[in-house]
């Protein structure tokens, strides 16, 4: 049983938590925590200097907002809303907050995968802990 378990999640794919939070609560330590954590892109420099101040904040605030519409009536899982790039920031994230199992859907891989990797496998390959992947 994992005491620590991170759902990464794209917030396009928010409604369809179901299986991998199943899966979580499994492999869940009695005393253990869940933490669904959404990456959103930075807004380049180059872009961000044209739009109002504090965008970046109110749209990881809407963000969790919507997380938490999808997760309602669910009271033993945390949000966490981070800015940054998917791949590497998850992998941060659970290096920095002692994370020891990661639980997280794939889609099938296609060609661009092979050329650019998906953010699960980049995870796979660079987790500090087990990870579970869900197709």
């Amino acid at each position: 049983m994992y005491a620590n378990i991170l759902v990464p999640v794209a917030i396009d794919h928010a409604p369809d938590l179901g299986d991998v939070l199943e899966i979580a609560r499994r492999l869940r330590a009695e005393a253990g925590t869940i933490t669904v954590l959404t990456v959103a892109e930075a807004i380049p420099p180059y872009v961000s200097q044209y739009l109002p101040e504090g965008q970046e904040e109110e749209t990881r605030a809407a963000i969790r907002q919507e997380l938490a519409g999808a997760l309602a009536g669910v009271s033993d899982i945390g949000i966490r809303v981070v800015t940054g790039h998917a791949g590497i920031t998850i992998v941060d994230y659970a290096e920095r907050h002692g994370v020891d199992l990661i639980v997280m859907h794939s889609h099938r891989p296609d060609l661009t995968d092979y050329f650019l990797g998906s953010t699960a496998a980049r995870v796979v390959r660079h987790a500090p802990c087990a990870v579970h992947v869900v197709r």
